[in-house]
């Protein structure tokens, strides 16, 4: 009897035949595509259009702004560019406007940054507590800073008008006056009426930026507290302002920067004036550049970014969380 044998069928392991199949597929742990001149391209030709953009629109326009500081550019004559070197610094300084304009600037931060903080503050921690028409009240709150400044200043504008005004008249009807006052006219005013438009426009920002912050501190901190007996002033300073301290700082900083480049409602208001009062360093620059001298305007536009600069870099630094200080 003839024992016919069959061929055994040749078992594949993870070898010849199985890498074939998966050659195609990424390999886990395996090394990553190597760099090459070609790839390297590739990323320089899709970075290249916004790179031209930013270069065209925005540096370019700095430097050539930048240098106008130190010629003599106006457009009365153009003729005349000539090198002038810190002329126009100077002649910045010696004006006689000049000593009312940062004064002014000063009292706009200052008189603006404050109350937009406090009442800020005090309206995110009433948004964060759960109400009825929680979400309209919050929605009406941030309407206001969807407007734009100069929107702001027509409509405050109107408000403080010293004839039909509606504040002079509730002021009268309230009795604390007894004749209309011409806020924007008035020097001793103006300042005041303006101050009071940019803190209603500016309050929106904090309210939001806080409510945020307030909204990532966990709910167990507050319930601890108030197991401790810890009062409303202490869980306030204790817990929830040094949670949320570097959102304050760089809120801060950023609504010090945008009032200080604020000039919109300002124009809405009053242009500047009565005889220079409401102006401001960028309303100012503004005046001067309508005026034709580009020159002195691009010198005092240096002078705000070395400022803003300067003020940036110290405020992060007295404001920067520092090892060992929290317990």
């Amino acid at each position: 009897m003839s024992v016919t044998s069959t061929p055994t069928a040749k078992t594949t392991g993870p070898g010849r035949g199985e890498a074939s199949h998966n050659r195609g597929l990424p390999q886990r742990g395996g090394r990553r595509r190597e760099f090459t001149t070609r790839r390297g391209l590739q990323i320089a030709a899709f970075m290249a259009p916004a790179a031209v953009f930013v270069a065209v629109f925005t540096y370019y326009p700095m430097i050539a702004g930048g240098q106008m500081a130190f010629r003599n550019w106006k457009l009365t004559d153009l003729t005349d560019t000539s090198w002038v070197g810190l002329k126009n610094f100077s002649d910045v300084f010696a004006d006689p406007a000049w000593g009312t304009v940062l004064g002014n600037t000063g009292v706009w931060v200052v008189g603006s940054i404050v109350p937009q903080l406090v009442i800020g503050f005090a309206l995110a921690l009433w948004l964060r507590r759960h109400f009825r028409f929680r979400g309209l009240y919050q929605a009406l709150i941030f309407f206001p800073w969807a407007i734009s400044g100069f929107l702001i200043g027509i409509l405050f504008r109107w408000l403080f008008n010293s004839e039909f005004g509606v504040v002079n008249d509730l002021l009268q009807k309230a009795g604390l006056i007894d004749e209309p006052i011409a806020w924007l006219a008035d020097p001793k005013t103006a300042m005041v009426a303006v101050l009071i438009a940019n803190i209603w426009y500016g309050v929106t920002f904090f309210a939001i930026m806080i409510l945020a912050a307030l909204q990532s501190i966990p709910d167990e901190l507050y319930e601890a507290a108030a197991l401790d007996g810890a009062s409303k002033s202490r869980t306030l300073f204790q817990i929830t302002i040094p949670y949320i301290r570097t959102t304050l700082a760089l809120t801060v900083l950023l609504r010090v920067i945008w009032i200080f480049n604020f000039p919109d409602l300002i124009f809405g208001m009053t242009g500047g004036g009565p005889n220079n009062e409401t102006h401001i360093v960028t309303t100012w620059m503004i005046k001067i550049t309508q005026q034709g001298d580009y020159g002195r305007a691009s010198a005092l536009g240096l002078l705000v970014v070395a400022a803003l600069l300067v003020f940036a870099v110290f405020f992060l630094m007295a404001t920067r969380d520092k090892k060992g200080v929290r317990s």
